[in-house]
């Protein structure tokens, strides 16, 4: 089950330019940037626990993300 909408993963398709959008295209794009949240946020969390924090901050988010 995704979480994000898929009438936003429609209207990102849309913005990037298709005029039509299948229901499964908006779904698998919904699935495929949740699984890459997710890569960042295990790797963030990673991050801050060395650095001996609990609180995740933005420069966790950026520095996980350019690793993936």
């Amino acid at each position: 089950m995704t979480w994000l909408p898929l009438y936003d993963m429609d209207r990102i398709i849309r913005e990037a330019g298709a005029e039509r959008v299948g229901e499964d295209a908006s779904k698998k794009l919904s699935e495929v940037l949740e699984d890459s949240a997710n890569e960042i946020i295990i790797r963030a969390r990673q991050l801050a626990r060395y650095a001996g924090r609990k609180n995740i901050r933005r420069e966790d988010i950026l520095l996980a993300r350019s690793f993936i």
